[in-house]
């Protein structure tokens, strides 16, 4: 559904409601008011002689929709701009004018508020069908009312009340209009269970998800750009951005995160006293995060991932495309059953036409008889002509018979068609078993490659310990070399203690090695499983083919997807990209003079890991290395 479609929805209750006499017609003036407000509420330029000019010919009577449709297409709808104005907004001027008319709450006994029933026609509009009147089918009816359940904490149990409230009003027609809806939601019939206040918040978070594309929203930590310090924020995620804000309230904002292609999510150690940390990477800034726990941040970052997937492939919100491929389903099981019922007035025309030739044999059957009657009296007369009847009933019974046998061959051929459907079922649940059993073993070696390269992590951490220590070591030797006039008794002391340090790093880099020795099995485990993984996606593909009967079976088949695509999980559904910093050991030498410079090329290395140039310069001060 776009943009257009959406807003025209709503204009056509407002429309409907400046029609008082339900005439189809609206007077100019109301129209100019009408005008004016979609000009003011979609933030566009008003114009206010382009509707005098447009009906200038038309006399000076009510314009009828259909008159006033090319006006607002013109003028209106295509200028408007998704993004440049306030959608809940349009939809409050809208509603306002057909709730005037049309709204009648119940005071005291209702469930909903004003405010609540507002927000139930959003979302009727959202789920409606694209003809008018709008009205909303039986199946998007117990979608909502399930939505709302779930937001409330609580189980849609009425599953079967709501299709008795459909097939018990024949009126209905498998839907309602937005009146019925609100009335039926007001008198508690499926929501008695729940409290007034638990249907509002319910009702707000359905609100949000469908109407306002809010994809995430909640309290997170984020470091400043400037001052490097953590603040609680409030973030609402939608489809292109994220709006952060003090508080809930959303009355102040403090900032949003653009969202393209280019934006990229990664997962972040805990450091500085904080955990569950993630980073948000676009084109300008990165964005550092702090969720309140494991489960929200890999929700938050599902949501980014989808939210930049939808900009990637420049789709529109989730919630409307599950919205078209229900109405697809809906549309495909009205096919099927059409089908269905023509297949059987077929077997029933078949039916008739074989009762039909029977009343004809046992018509013939008496013609025969009393002709064998007439015979005794005209036999000379009447013998030919009753041969000539036997022989064509004869032919009609042995045509009668060879469709009779047709028939049973067909049947047969139906029933060996079904038992190889059914044989083709179970080599799917034995190739979907398989499949369970590889996303198991590539899940498992995602988690061993995870812990081969946080210990790597960890001795190149301790390695760079080690270099800090030597670097304090040499100092100490040269404010010895000054101080004291034992020279050479220190430098063998000093000596001994760095080929000592020197002896743990070699203990180290061996450490490492093993490390990345493990790390290597590890990967090749994990692109073991995920051949393994492919292995059976190609199998499930040939098997998902179904059986079709008759001469279809010869078609090409088409591919079925599941809810995944063309396969199963791929690695990057399970590992992110960790980057460690690279360090090089500074050069040794047991000379004594020549152990306290560093090479040009170990300098060079060392300095891409300091994070300003003054920690460079004084790495470079301490060793006595000439600078860069």
């Amino acid at each position: 559904m776009d943009l257009k479609t959406e807003l025209l929805k709503s204009i056509w209750y407002a429309f409907t409601a400046l029609d008082l006499e339900k005439s189809g017609k609206v007077s100019k003036s109301q129209l100019k008011v009408l005008s004016h407000n979609l000009y003011t509420v979609l933030n566009i330029p008003h114009d206010p002689t382009t509707l005098e000019e447009h009906f200038r010919d038309d006399s000076d009577g009510p314009v009828s929709s259909h008159g006033y449709m090319p006006y607002l297409n013109k003028y209106i709808l295509d200028k408007v701009q998704d993004g440049n104005f306030a959608k809940e907004r349009f939809n409050e001027l809208c509603w306002t004018l057909t709730a005037k008319k049309n709204y009648k709450p119940l005071k005291d006994q209702g469930l909903i508020s004003e405010r609540d029933a507002f927000k139930l026609w959003c979302l009727f509009n959202f789920l409606s069908e694209d003809k008018y009147p709008l009205v909303v089918v039986q199946e998007e009816v117990g979608y909502l009312l399930k939505k709302l359940f779930m937001a409330m904490g609580q189980e849609w149990l009425h599953e079967e009340e709501l299709t008795d409230y459909f097939t018990q009003d024949p009126s209905l027609a498998g839907a309602v209009t937005v009146w019925q809806f609100l009335e039926m939601m007001e008198s508690g019939r499926f929501t008695k269970s729940a409290s007034k206040e638990s249907l509002t918040l319910g009702i707000q978070s359905v609100y949000e998800e469908l109407v306002l594309d809010v994809m995430q929203k909640g309290y997170m930590w984020k470091k400043g750009q400037v001052r490097r310090n953590w603040n609680e924020r409030w973030f609402v995620l939608k489809a292109s951005h994220i709006h952060y804000y003090v508080n809930e309230n959303l009355k102040e904002k403090k900032g949003e995160i653009q969202l393209d292609m280019d934006s990229t999510v990664e997962v972040l150690p805990d450091k500085e006293g904080k955990r569950c940390l993630f980073c948000i990477k676009t084109a300008n800034r990165t964005y550092e995060l702090s969720a309140s726990d494991t489960k929200r941040r890999q929700e938050w970052i599902d949501s980014v991932t989808a939210a930049v997937w939808i900009c990637t492939e420049n789709r529109s919100t989730l919630h409307k495309e599950q919205k078209e491929r229900r109405r697809e389903q809906r549309q495909q099981s009205a096919h099927r059953k059409l089908e269905k019922r023509m297949e059987e007035e077929r077997l029933a025309e078949l039916q008739q036409e074989k009762e039909r030739q029977l009343l004809e044999i046992e018509q013939l059957r008496q013609a025969q008889e009393e002709a064998q009657v007439l015979w005794r009296n005209k036999e000379l007369r009447w013998m030919k002509q009753q041969e000539m009847q036997q022989q064509k009933l004869h032919r009609e019974l042995r045509k009668a018979h060879t469709d009779k046998r047709q028939m049973q061959l067909v049947m047969e051929k139906k029933e060996l068609e079904a038992g190889a459907q059914r044989h083709r079922i179970q080599e799917l649940e034995t190739m979907q078993q398989g499949l369970e059993q590889a996303l198991k073993a590539e899940i498992q070696a995602h988690t061993d490659e995870q812990a081969v390269r946080m210990a790597q992590a960890r001795l190149l951490q301790q390695e760079e310990e080690k270099l800090k220590e030597l670097m304090k070591l040499k100092v100490e030797l040269q404010n010895l070399i000054q101080r004291t006039q034992q020279k050479q008794q220190l430098e063998q002391q000093i000596t001994s203690k760095t080929q000592a340090l020197q002896q743990a790093m070699e203990e180290l880099r061996e450490t490492r090695h093993r490390n990345k020795q493990d790390l290597v099995v590890a990967e090749r485990r994990r692109k073991r499983a995920s051949q393994y993984v492919k292995h059976w996606n190609v199998q499930l593909n040939r098997l998902m083919t179904p059986v079709m009967p008759g001469a279809a079976q010869n078609q090409p088949s088409s591919d079925i997807l599941s809810h995944r695509g063309c396969g199963a999980f791929t690695p990057e559904e399970f590992s992110f990209k960790k980057t460690y910093p690279k360090t090089r050991p500074l050069a040794r030498n047991n000379d004594p003079k020549t152990s306290m410079q560093v090479s040009k090329e170990t300098l060079e290395s060392d300095s891409d890991d300091y994070e300003n140039i003054e920690e460079y310069m004084k790495n470079v001060s301490l060793t006595g290395a000439t600078p860069l």
